[in-house]
């Protein structure tokens, strides 16, 4: 995939991601994906894992927003660089990390990998809860 492929699927695709919606971002992924992010490092396998996940995970996250930095690509598919804006409270964290996307012949994903570094994710999330108790 060239990297302006890859560039015009992020542009459909990475909006999806935002707004709690998990069924228009599962509709990007194919009935046999794979969907890995540090949240669920074993994997959601299949259509009905994958919009599990999503549906508990965009339900915490409706306003984030996510966009492409980067695509590099690879055979199948491509190397997503992104940018993510994640609110937590008052705060907005900006959160940059990578993904693997791989493509199956309908254009659908089956296989998505995410990885960042979280840290500062969970001490916000966790300062966060910590003043909504108090």
């Amino acid at each position: 995939m060239s990297a302006a492929a890859a560039a015009q699927f992020a542009q459909r695709w990475l909006p999806a991601w935002t707004g709690n919606d998990p069924e228009r971002l599962a509709a990007f992924y194919s009935e046999d994906a794979l969907y890995v992010d540090p949240g669920i490092p074993a994997g959601a396998r299949g259509k009905a894992e994958l919009l599990a996940y999503f549906r508990k995970l965009l339900a915490h996250n409706p306003q984030w927003v996510w966009t492409q930095l980067e695509a590099i690509p690879l055979e199948g598919g491509f190397l997503n660089k992104w940018l993510a804006k994640i609110p937590v409270g008052a705060k907005t964290l900006e959160v940059v990390g990578v993904c693997l996307v791989q493509l199956d012949a309908a254009g659908k994903i089956r296989r998505n990998e995410v990885y960042f570094d979280r840290t500062e994710l969970l001490a916000q999330i966790g300062r966060h809860k910590s003043q909504a108790k108090a």
